[in-house]
């Protein structure tokens, strides 16, 4: 596949004496044990344990380059220099705008970093900064959903999702043993108790789906709501336990009024619920 130019991402440099601690204690991703090539998804959550900013995060020298919407980084950047206070650490905007991205045979002798979601779904994808390609960016949207990787804005609100709702408890930007970070106390409870109800699934109609932000409804009852779609295939965050029910039953579920199929993916090893007492086991 060609090599596509992610127009909408931007780059924070983070840097310093201080700088892996100083991350270590904020973010989600447990960065102490991040590969020299490996670029792991991560979060700044509110104290109530939603979803603030989300990012991808690697290794850049003797610093952390962290990639997000465009979108985010200005407040993203206010918010760490809030944190800063005395510790030697530097945060400064990069000068390159955009990301590339590159898989499959493009991918091979590629330099940049190991996309750790992608690698998690069996795909080597590398992400690079800067335009190194002019790919179509649907190429890369039918590929995170054929996979179920989902990004901010198009599949779920920030300030409204968890990170177990985004798979992150499974896709390496949840840490549960590293100690503290902002919103630590409720992600690690949703995890020991198993209350994670919300999940993403990739959707699949026979003709084209509706519209991001359609109601997946079984018997006229929510279930979740669409997200990224391309032609007959989208992604959703649902609850897994209600869709689950519907499955069991035999129960259509319908994206507005299309037929839709759902499914777990793949590499979360997650199965649907077909009862309530299965969603709380």
């Amino acid at each position: 596949m060609p090599a596509v130019f992610l127009k909408d991402r931007s780059l924070l440099f983070v840097s310093g004496a201080d700088a892996q601690s100083f991350l270590q204690n904020l973010i989600t991703t447990d960065i102490s044990s991040l590969g020299p090539d490996e670029a792991r998804p991560g979060a700044l959550l509110t104290p109530q344990g939603k979803i603030l900013f989300d990012f991808m995060i690697w290794q850049d020298g003797d610093g952390y380059m962290i990639e997000t919407d465009a979108g985010q980084r200005d407040g993203l950047l206010k918010r760490l220099t809030m944190y800063k206070l005395r510790a030697a650490v530097t945060l400064a905007p990069s000068t390159e705008e955009g990301v590339t991205v590159c898989w499959g045979e493009d991918a091979e002798g590629s330099q940049g970093v190991r996309d750790s979601r992608f690698t998690k779904a069996g795909i080597t994808l590398i992400r690079r900064p800067g335009k190194l390609g002019d790919g179509k960016e649907e190429l890369y949207d039918a590929l995170r959903i054929s996979h179920g990787i989902v990004t901010s804005g198009s599949d779920f609100a920030l300030q409204d999702a968890f990170p177990h709702d985004v798979l992150m408890d499974f896709n390496g930007g949840l840490s549960f043993r590293k100690g503290c970070y902002v919103g630590q106390e409720v992600v690690s409870r949703m995890q020991h108790r198993g209350t994670a109800r919300r999940r993403v699934v990739t959707v699949s109609a026979a003709t084209a789906l509706p519209e991001t932000g359609t109601e997946i409804t079984a018997a006229g009852k929510p279930v979740g709501t669409l997200g990224s779609v391309e032609g007959g295939s989208g992604l959703a965050i649902v609850r897994i336990d209600r869709a689950g029910a519907a499955m069991a039953a035999g129960t259509p579920l319908l994206a507005g009024e299309t037929p839709v199929s759902l499914a777990l993916p793949a590499w979360s090893g997650l199965v649907f619920p077909a009862t309530a007492d299965e969603a709380s086991a």
